[in-house]
C-alpha cells in the first residue's frame, strides 16, 4: 500500500460575492441535512469536513490528501443540491488549497469575508458547524487543529483590532437614525427583507433598542423557518405590501440584483400610512431598493456606506483596523505552517532515532569485546555510509545543482558544520565511511 499523503486544506462554496442569492438558497443546509450530506462526503472519499451554510454563503471546509479531487467532489455535490450540472454553476463557486484554504478560513472565522466586516455571528456560524461535524465524525486531528488554530487568529482580530467595532457601529448607526425620526422605538415596527448578515445584525440592535415588532419576509424558502428561530413575525412575499404599510423602518439584505422595494410598492404603502415616514436601510449587495424610492416624499433611504458615514469617525480609521486584521491572519496563517511542519517532523525523528539504536544494536553486537574507540568508529562509518552513497550518487548524477545545493545547506545546519574544510573531504580512505 503506498504511503499517505499529508491531509492539505480544502474550502470550496458559492458566497455573497461570487453567486446569486437565489444559488445559495437552493444549495442551502440545515441542520437537519447535514448528516446526510456527511454520509455522502465519507462515501465519496472526504473523511474530514465542516459544512458552512448561512445566509451569505454555502461553503464547505476540510482537509483531503487529494484536495483537487475534494474541490471536484463538493462542486458536483453543490450542484446537485442547486439542481444544475456543475458546469453551468462552476462559475459561481470558490475554492481554495493549502495555505490559500488556510487563509481563507482563517479569514471566514475572524468575520473578514462577511458582507458587514466585524459582524459577530460568523464565528458562532462557524463554531455550531465544528459541532455538528464533530456529531458526525468528520473531524480528525488534522482539522481539529486547523479549527481551532482559525479561532486565535478571530480572538487576536477581535481582541488587537477595531475591526469589530465596524458591525456594532453600523448597527448602532441605524438605531440612531431611527431615533432621530421616530424618537422611542418601542412603538415602532420594522420590516426586514431577505435574510442576509446586515438585516440580522441590524435587527438585533433594534431589538435591543425596544423595538415591538419585527416582521421578516423573503423570497426564500428558508424565511419562514428563520422567522421562527428568531422569534420574529412572518409574512409571505407576496404580502410585502401589507408589510410594507405596517412598517416604519425597512431593512432590506437579500442582494438578489433586482430591486425588491420600487418606488410605486413604496408609494402605495406611504399612502396607506397617511404620508407617516419610513427609514428605509438598503443593506443587500447588490442594492435592493431602487434609487427612485429615496426621491419620494417622506422615504429616507440610506446604505451601508451612509450608515459608516453616520456612525464612524472616517475611512481611514476603518481602512487601518481591516489592514491590522489581515496582517494577524497572515501572521497566523505562517504559524499554522510553521506548527504543522514541526508536527511533520516529528515522526521522521522518531524513525531516525530508532534506526541510530538499530545500528548501534548490530555494531556492538558483532563484536562485543571492541573497545569504545573501535567500536565509536565503526558506529560513525555505519551510520555515514547510506548518506554519503547518497550524496555522491547526487553529485555523480549531475542533474540539478539546486537541490545539490539546498541538501548541502541542510546538512550543515543541521550539523552546524560551518564552512566545510577542502580538505577534510579527501581524508584516508581508512577515514571513509564504510559498511
Amino acid at each position: 500500500m503506498p504511503a499517505r499523503g499529508p491531509a492539505v486544506p480544502f474550502a470550496v462554496g458559492a458566497t455573497h460575492r461570487s453567486s446569486a442569492a437565489g444559488l445559495r438558497d437552493r444549495m442551502f443546509i440545515d441542520a437537519g441535512a447535514a448528516p446526510a450530506l456527511y454520509e455522502r462526503l465519507a462515501a465519496e472519499g472526504i473523511q474530514q469536513a465542516l459544512v458552512l451554510s448561512t445566509c451569505d454563503r454555502v461553503e464547505i471546509q476540510g482537509v483531503s490528501e487529494t484536495p483537487d479531487a475534494a474541490i471536484e467532489i463538493v462542486s458536483r455535490i453543490l450542484a446537485a443540491r442547486s439542481g444544475e450540472d456543475v458546469s453551468a454553476i462552476v462559475g459561481q463557486l470558490e475554492s481554495f488549497v493549502g495555505e490559500a484554504a488556510v487563509r481563507r478560513i482563517f479569514a471566514v472565522a475572524a468575520s473578514l469575508e462577511s458582507q458587514v466586516i466585524g459582524e459577530p455571528q460568523v464565528l458562532g456560524q462557524v463554531k455550531e458547524s465544528h459541532r455538528l461535524a464533530r456529531q458526525s465524525r468528520m473531524v480528525g486531528s488534522e482539522l481539529e487543529s486547523l479549527l481551532q488554530a482559525a479561532y486565535a487568529a478571530a480572538k487576536r482580530v477581535r481582541s488587537e483590532t477595531d475591526i469589530a467595532q465596524r458591525s456594532v457601529t453600523l448597527a448602532s448607526g441605524a438605531v440612531q437614525l431611527g431615533r432621530d425620526m421616530h424618537g422611542d422605538l418601542s412603538e415602532c415596527v420594522a420590516l426586514i427583507v431577505g435574510l442576509g448578515d446586515t438585516g440580522d445584525l441590524i435587527g438585533g440592535q433594534m431589538r435591543l433598542a425596544g423595538l415591538s415588532r419585527i416582521i421578516l419576509t423573503g423570497q426564500s424558502r428558508r424565511t419562514e423557518g428563520e422567522a421562527r428561530r428568531l422569534g420574529y413575525h412572518f409574512a409571505p412575499f407576496g404580502d410585502l405590501d401589507a408589510a410594507l404599510a405596517e412598517a416604519d423602518i425597512v431593512i432590506t439584505a437579500a442582494g438578489t440584483g433586482r430591486y425588491l422595494i420600487t418606488a410605486e410598492a413604496m408609494e402605495r404603502a406611504l399612502k396607506s400610512r397617511r404620508r407617516k415616514p419610513v427609514l428605509v436601510i438598503d443593506g443587500g449587495v447588490p442594492g435592493d431598493v431602487d434609487p427612485a424610492v429615496d426621491r419620494l416624499d417622506d422615504a429616507f433611504v440610506y446604505t451601508l456606506d451612509d450608515l459608516e458615514r453616520v456612525a464612524q469617525e472616517g475611512r481611514a480609521n476603518r481602512e487601518a483596523a481591516a489592514a491590522a486584521a489581515w496582517q494577524i491572519v497572515e501572521d497566523e496563517v505562517v504559524a499554522w505552517r510553521q506548527s504543522r511542519a514541526e508536527r511533520e517532523a516529528v515522526p521522521t525523528v522518531v524513525a531516525l532515532r530508532r534506526h541510530f539504536e538499530t545500528v548501534r544494536d548490530e555494531v556492538l553486537a558483532a563484536d562485543p569485546t571492541a573497545g569504545p574507540e573501535e567500536a565509536t568508529r565503526r558506529l560513525i562509518n555505519r551510520l555515514l555510509h547510506r548518506p554519503s552513497e547518497a550524496l555522491r550518487l547526487l553529485a555523480a548524477a549531475g542533474g540539478n545543482a539546486a537541490d545539490a545545493e539546498a541538501v548541502h545547506r541542510i546538512i550543515v545546519r543541521m550539523f552546524e558544520l560551518g564552512e566545510a574544510d577542502p580538505a577534510a573531504a579527501h581524508g584516508d580512505d581508512d577515514e571513509e565511511p564504510s559498511a
